[in-house]
């Protein structure tokens, strides 16, 4: 049996045709791989570099914060500064540092209950839904008696809560959060007035905020427009002149709040 040579010139074409697409299925695998390749180089040189940032960031904060505590410790104690802000060049990165006396803030350990009622009031409660937030805080700080029904953990049982109050002082002033019957509105507008660092009852007036010398109970009528000025932003923070009130002092705590925030000079901002 004999093929003609026109069948033959059917076969080879028809092969011919095999091998191109072949070909072309191939190139295009190729050009998906390099793709794919080139997405992987670019996203690895990214991580490099934001943990390179990461790095250098975090020597930078440490910078900051040292400089910070020598400029505090490096005069007599009775005349170091209370809060400060400098700014230092370290590389092609801008290091912005500012730090404040942490009795600046109210203490949710050791601040009594009329001032932790009037930071509440400040932020728009009623001043007797006030007294009973801050019974609720006072409640559960305070060391349960032995000797009898403990009726602050009965209110957490009555409101179906599966925990009590801590019974000891704050861990972290997060955990007013947990307190029974606070607003949420209520903490999120109070928390970066609070701390449980400073251990002292008494807020420094040079270095609160407006907020915070609003809540002082005790305020003169003129002390409180005053007050209520400052946080307006109508007067500058000294405007009560560092006269004394009652539940304040002018100096500092021991602990302070350092703050640093790194510019990386490439549009990067890192805040610590």
């Amino acid at each position: 049996m004999s093929i003609s040579r026109q069948s033959l010139a059917r076969v080879r074409r028809a092969s011919d045709g095999f091998i191109v697409v072949a070909v072309l299925w191939i190139l295009s695998a190729l050009a998906v791989l390099v793709s794919i390749y080139s997405i992987y180089v670019s996203n690895t040189a990214m991580a490099v570099a934001v943990n390179d940032d990461a790095v250098v960031a975090e020597g930078l904060v440490a910078a900051g914060v040292e400089l910070a505590a020598y400029r505090i410790i490096s005069v007599p104690k009775d005349a170091r500064p209370t809060r400060g802000q400098f700014a230092v060049r370290m590389g092609k990165a801008i290091v912005r540092v500012g730090f404040r006396s942490e009795n600046a803030r109210i203490d949710l350990n050791a601040a009594p209950k009329e001032l932790l009622a009037g930071l509440f009031v400040v932020f728009g409660a009623q001043p007797e839904e006030a007294e009973q937030y801050a019974a609720r805080i006072i409640g559960w700080r305070t060391t349960p008696p032995t000797t009898s029904q403990d009726g602050e953990a009965s209110l957490y049982r009555q409101a179906g809560l599966d925990y009590g109050p801590r019974g000891a002082p704050f861990a972290h002033v997060a955990e007013l959060w947990l307190v029974l019957g606070l607003p949420a509105a209520l903490v999120e507008r109070a928390l970066p007035h609070l701390t449980v660092f400073s251990g002292r009852p008494e807020i420094n007036v040079r270095d609160a905020a407006p907020e915070v010398i609003a809540a002082l109970p005790g305020l003169s009528p003129i002390d409180r427009i005053l007050a209520q000025r400052m946080m307006a932003g109508e007067v500058g923070e000294g405007a009560l002149g560092g006269r004394a009130l009652r539940g304040t002092t002018t100096e500092g705590s021991d602990a302070v709040r350092v703050t640093v925030r790194v510019d990386f000079g490439s549009g990067r901002l890192l805040a610590a």
